[in-house]
């Protein structure tokens, strides 16, 4: 993968912030320069993770050096900002109310049930068990994630397109869109060292509709990044364990 594929992915969600900026009464561009300076900065660390925290030594295949430089960028920012601030961030021992978390779990695991029984279907079975794969696949990928994504950027969003959208009292807005989308394309467009820009159409419009919505929900309407980061991490110990079937 280029380096210059995060650039791609804020590329191909650029129609969204244009809709969002049409559809705001006023939008801040201060947090909408920060959103897109932080996510370049996130996948920067990501890239070149294993250059400045080289992990090699330890045989690992995973990128656990750029997901724990991710992590560490994300508590800079968290500890930077208000403990107000990082409520709406997500990061708390607070939920929402028990209407809107049970609303929340409902979409997550009706998603998710849906999502197994596909890959059931489709996933190539009989591979080995490894225990780094479940190892990271448990821990890393919806860590640093969920708090990039759907914490610290969405709060950023928040703050340049103020939400309009009022569901059970939860507030959604065209950040949620962004970020769901974002998600997905972040997964399925790929600019190689060749620039050759890949695109997995397929990819992105299931992780969208699917695992990026559904996860999205369970964030918003409980309030706390720990569900997401559950629920993340849960789908991805699922495909883990459906590829050894």
């Amino acid at each position: 993968m280029s380096p210059l594929t995060p650039f791609i992915w804020i590329l191909l969600i650029s129609p969204l912030l244009i809709i969002a900026y049409f559809k705001t009464e006023k939008t801040n561009f201060k947090y909408l320069a920060l959103f897109i300076l932080y996510f370049l900065a996130d996948m920067s660390l990501q890239y070149y993770g294993k250059e400045l925290l080289p992990l090699d030594s330890f045989g690992l295949k995973f990128n656990w050096s750029g997901k724990t430089l991710s992590f560490a960028l994300s508590l800079i920012v968290l500890f930077s900002v208000s403990k107000e601030e990082r409520i709406k961030i997500g990061f708390t021992s607070r939920t929402n109310s028990k209407s809107a978390l049970k609303l929340g779990l409902l979409v997550f695991i009706g998603f998710t049930l849906f999502d197994i029984v596909f890959k059931l279907i489709i996933f190539p079975k009989g591979g080995a068990f490894d225990f780094e794969t479940f190892a990271f696949q448990a821990t890393m990928p919806g860590l640093t994630e969920e708090i990039a994504l759907r914490g610290i950027s969405l709060w950023l969003l928040n703050k340049a397109f103020v939400p309009k959208w009022n569901y059970r009292g939860v507030q959604l807005g065209w950040s949620f869109v962004i970020i769901t989308i974002l998600f997905g394309v972040s997964h399925g467009a790929v600019l190689d060292q060749n620039f050759h820009l890949k695109f997995d159409v397929i990819t992105i419009v299931y992780l969208t509709l699917i695992s990026s919505f559904s996860v999205g929900v369970l964030r918003c309407f409980s309030g706390n990044l720990m569900y997401s980061i559950l629920g993340h991490n849960t789908i991805n110990l699922i495909n883990a364990l459906i590829r050894i079937l």
